[in-house]
């Protein structure tokens, strides 16, 4: 529930090194900005879009091979128009795990890592619904914990209304840490009383590293780009966090 704290980056960073660890992931996109076909340099036929809307087929909208063991299901700002053309659809915040069901039975992919949206829009509520495990970025400063503890919320929101989706907090994430500056140890400081949040606290965080920007800008994830940067020791040890050795 706010912009700017690194959810599409580490959606990026998770599905690419869990593809590299030899299992076949799906990474989707589910926000409208459509920021992942820019960072991975994808050009799909469909997208996400067609494929709720029953536009594009399931097979279509995935693009194979966009790194090995990694294929992908982009967005563009069209989605944004999707709580309104699927206003009167039947079950409308569960349509994406419904679509995903013949990969799932096919046994197609490992894991689907899915980018959400900084807003709780049909998008979003498809992305929970879909999903089995948060992983949840926060930026250092109040608020994104004011987000965070908003998402949290949503979430709560989602279990009491289908209780029979599996939905837990497998990971919060902070994002940008510089530890000497009086922002990020306060903001460190309340993800650790958070009483919540602080059970699953990845403590090491994702330092600042420019690194980060100028991957993305050269449409490589950060192990392409800089593989002995912070980042990507970061990431690594995220991965192991989340039992990704």
């Amino acid at each position: 529930m706010k912009g700017g704290v690194g959810k599409t980056t580490t959606a990026v960073q998770l599905a690419a090194g869990i593809a590299a660890r030899g299992q076949r992931v799906l990474l989707i996109d589910a926000d409208p900005q459509g920021n992942i076909s820019h960072v991975l340099g994808v050009d799909a036929p469909a997208t996400i879009r067609e494929l709720l809307t029953g536009d594009a087929t399931l097979d279509r909208v995935i693009v194979d091979g966009v790194r090995p063991n990694l294929s992908v299901i982009t967005a563009t700002p069209a989605a944004f128009a999707l709580d309104s053309q699927l206003a009167g659809a039947v079950q409308r915040e569960t349509l994406l795990s419904r679509k995903l069901q013949p990969a799932a039975d096919a046994g197609r992919f490992d894991i689907i890592v899915l980018d959400s949206s900084p807003a709780m829009g049909l998008l979003t509520y498809n992305a929970l619904l879909a999903a089995t495990e948060i992983v949840m970025p926060v930026g250092m400063d109040s608020l994104a914990l004011v987000g965070a503890r908003q998402t949290l919320d949503g979430v709560r929101e989602v279990r009491s209304l289908w209780p029979d989706r599996r939905l837990t907090l497998s990971a919060v994430v902070p994002t940008g840490v510089n530890p000497q500056t009086h922002a990020a140890r306060a903001a460190m400081a309340a993800l650790e009383a958070d009483e919540e949040m602080s059970e699953r606290l990845f403590k090491q965080g994702i330092r600042q590293c420019i690194d980060l920007t100028y991957a993305a800008a050269s449409r490589q994830t950060i192990w392409e780009y800089a593989p002995q940067s912070r980042a990507a020791d970061d990431y690594n040890a995220l991965l192991a966090f989340l039992h990704y050795k």
